[in-house]
C-alpha cells in the first residue's frame, strides 16, 4: 500500500518532525490539535488540520474515537503515532486496522508483548539477550519479592510491568525497606498505568544507559544503526543524549547491536525500535526493555548515520523491503542532543507554562533544532514540558561538545515567568566527566544538583499549587481550561469523581509525600484543596 495522506496522532515537536519528512517524500499530512494547541507550528505546516477536543489529553490526544473520526473526515489513509500518547497502545493499532487505516508501527500483538516489561524480559531471555538477575514474571507478594531480593542481593529495583517513560520504578537498598516499597509501587503502578503488577531486578549502580536503534521490515530483515548514550538523567528522565556512545569497546558495541537485531526479529518486530541496556564498568551489558516506537532522541542517530528514521518507518509500514544492509551503515562523527524543557531548575524543575515573547533558536553549521515553538506561542500546562531539542554534530566528540555549548549560549527563550532547563543542560555538557565521556547515570550526583531525598521510593517532593494543578490535569485528566476558569467550583463538579479521587490520593502519597487527602477533597475548590495540601 502506498500512503497518500498521513494523520499525525501527536503534538509538539514530534508532530512537526513527522510532517517535514512527509512533505519531503510527497505524502499529504493531517494535523490534529486540542484547544490548547491551536497555534502550534504543525497546525500551520500540515495540509489539513482537525480539532479533536479540549486540552485534557484524555479527551483529545488519548481519545481514540476523536482521532479515528479526524482520519475519516480528512480522508487520511494512515496514522503515525509519534511517541507518547497512543504510540504503544495495541488497542489503538487494532482499531486503526479495523478502520482500514495503516498504522505506522509494529503489529498490535507485538506491541502488546513488548508493552509488558516482564513478558519482554522472558522473550528476550529466550532470544539469548543478557538480563540483570531478577524475575521474568510479575512478583505476586511482598514476601516473594523479599525472598528473591535476598537471593540476588541488594540494591534492587521494582518496576511496573506496564511502566514507561522513566516512571513506576522504585530503588530499594535493604530488606527492611522492601515490603513497604512493594506495596507503594504496586499502588502507584495501578493508579498511573492501570496495572499494579511489578517485577524485580538487581539495581546496577554507576552504570551507563546505552540504547541501540534497530530497523526491521516484514520480510525478516533487520539492521542496527549504532547506539546512543542516554546516561545523563534526572529521576530516570533523559536530559542529554549522544551518538555514538563514547568510550565503548568496539566488541561490546558490535555485540549489543547484533543482539538487538536478533531480539527484535525474534518477536516479529517491524519498524523503528530501540533496545535499552545498562552497561557496567567491565563492558558487560544487560537488557532493560525494548521500546516499540520512535524515541525522543532519534535525531542524534540520524545525524551520525544520515538515515531519516521517520521515512524508514513509513516505508516499512507500506510494505517496502529495507534498502539498507548492515554493511552500508556507517557512523560518521559525533552528535549530541539537549532537551530544552519549560521548567525551572531552581524551583525543583517546576513547569513554567506561559506565552513566549521571544524565541530565537540557535543556528550555524551542523546545528539542528526540533521544536514546535515560535514567538507568541503559548506553552500549555496540560502536557509534558518539552519545548525544543537542540542537536549538534561535528567530526569529533570534543567539537560536538563545543558546538553544543555555543548553541545553548545562543538560544534565547523569554516570556513572563518562563524558565527553561537551558542553563542546567549547559552545565552538564561542560562538566569534566561529561567532556571526558566518563559519565554514568549518577552524573547529577557529582554535580550536587539533586535535592536530598530517599531513593527507596519514588522521589518525595514538596507539593505546590502549580504541581497540584499539573497532576489534576495531566495525570487525573481534568480539563485545564475549565479548572483555570472555575477555581471556585467544587472539584467533583469538574470531573473529580470517586475513581479519580482514589487515583489522585495514590499519586500524591507515593510521589509527593502527602499522607492522605482530606475526607471532603472532592467537594473542595481547587484553591481550597491547594491551601490544605500546600500550606
Amino acid at each position: 500500500m502506498t500512503i497518500r495522506t498521513l494523520l499525525i496522532a501527536n503534538r509538539g515537536e514530534i508532530a512537526v518532525r513527522i510532517a517535514r519528512t512527509c512533505k519531503e517524500i510527497g505524502i499529504g499530512t493531517v494535523a490534529v490539535y486540542s484547544s490548547a494547541d491551536r497555534d502550534s507550528a504543525v497546525v500551520r505546516m500540515a495540509d489539513d488540520s482537525v480539532h479533536i477536543g479540549p486540552a485534557a489529553a484524555k479527551r483529545s490526544y488519548l481519545s481514540v474515537p476523536a482521532i479515528i473520526e479526524a482520519a475519516r473526515v480528512s480522508g487520511a489513509d494512515a496514522v503515525h503515532p509519534g511517541y507518547g500518547f497512543l504510540s504503544e497502545d495495541p488497542d489503538f493499532a487494532e482499531v486503526c486496522a479495523a478502520e482500514d487505516l495503516l498504522f505506522v508501527g509494529p503489529r498490535p500483538e507485538v506491541m502488546k508483548a513488548l508493552g509488558d516489561k516482564a513478558t519482554t524480559r522472558r522473550l528476550m531471555s529466550e532470544a539469548g539477550l543478557p538480563l540483570l538477575p531478577g524475575t521474568v514474571e510479575p512478583v505476586a507478594t511482598a514476601a516473594e519479592a523479599t525472598d528473591i531480593a535476598g537471593e540476588i542481593g541488594f540494591p534492587v529495583i521494582l518496576k511496573a510491568v506496564a511502566g514507561g517513560g522513566g516512571r513506576g520504578m522504585s530503588i530499594v537498598r535493604s530488606r527492611a525497606d522492601l515490603p513497604a516499597a512493594f506495596t507503594r509501587t504496586r499502588a502507584a503502578a495501578a493508579a498511573v498505568f492501570g496495572d499494579g503488577r511489578v517485577y524485580l531486578e538487581r539495581y546496577l549502580t554507576g552504570a551507563r544507559h546505552i540504547e541501540v536503534q534497530v530497523l526491521c521490515d516484514q520480510y525478516g530483515n533487520g539492521v542496527y544503526l549504532g547506539d546512543r548514550d542516554c546516561s545523563t538523567q534526572r529521576r530516570h528522565q533523559k536530559l542529554v543524549e549522544e551518538a555514538p556512545a563514547p568510550n565503548l569497546p568496539e566488541a561490546t558495541r558490535t555485540a549489543m547491536g547484533e543482539a538487538s537485531v536478533r531480539g527484535a526479529l525474534s518477536v516479529g518486530f517491524t519498524g523503528a525500535g530501540t533496545m535499552e541496556f545498562l552497561v557496567d564498568d567491565a563492558g558487560e551489558f544487560y537488557l532493560m526493555e525494548m521500546n516499540a516506537r520512535l524515541q525522543v532522541e532519534h535525531p542524534v542517530t540520524e545525524m551520525v548515520t544520515g538515515v531519516d528514521l521517520v521515512e524508514q518507518q513509513i516505508r516499512v509500514a507500506q510494505g517496502d523491503k529495507l534498502e539498507l544492509s548492515q554493511a552500508e551503515i556507517t557512523l560518521r562523527g559525533s552528535a549530541i542532543e539537549c532537551r530544552i524543557n519549560a521548567e525551572d531548575p531552581d524551583q525543583e524543575f517546576r513547569p513554567t507554562p506561559g506565552v513566549l515573547t521571544r524565541f530565537d533558536p540557535p543556528g550555524g553549521p551542523f546545528t539542528r533544532v526540533d521544536t514546535h515553538a515560535h514567538n507568541g506561542y503559548r506553552i500549555p500546562p496540560d502536557y509534558d514540558s518539552l519545548l525544543a531539542k537542540v542537536v549538534t554534530w561535528a567530526p569529533t566528540r570534543a567539537q560536538a561538545c563545543s558546538r553544543m555549548a555555543r548553541a545553548l549560549d545562543e538560544l534565547v527563550v523569554e516570556g513572563d515567568r518562563i524558565a527553561t532547563t537551558t542553563p542546567f543542560v549547559a552545565r552538564v555538557v561542560d562538566h569534566p566527566l561529561f567532556r571526558a565521556g566518563q559519565h554514568t547515570t549518577d552524573l547529577l550526583e557529582h554535580m550536587h544538583t539533586e535535592p536530598t531525598r530517599s531513593e527507596v521510593m519514588n522521589d518525595t517532593t514538596t507539593l505546590d499549587p502549580i504541581t497540584l494543578r499539573e497532576i489534576l490535569v495531566v495525570e487525573v485528566g481534568l480539563d485545564g481550561e475549565v479548572l483555570d476558569k472555575q477555581r471556585q467550583t467544587a472539584l467533583d463538579d469538574l470531573g473529580l469523581d470517586s475513581i479519580a479521587l482514589v487515583e489522585l490520593g495514590v499519586l500524591l502519597r507515593t510521589e509527593h509525600g502527602v499522607p492522605e487527602l482530606p475526607e471532603d477533597a472532592n467537594t473542595l475548590t481547587f484553591d481550597e484543596l491547594a491551601d490544605k495540601l500546600c500550606g
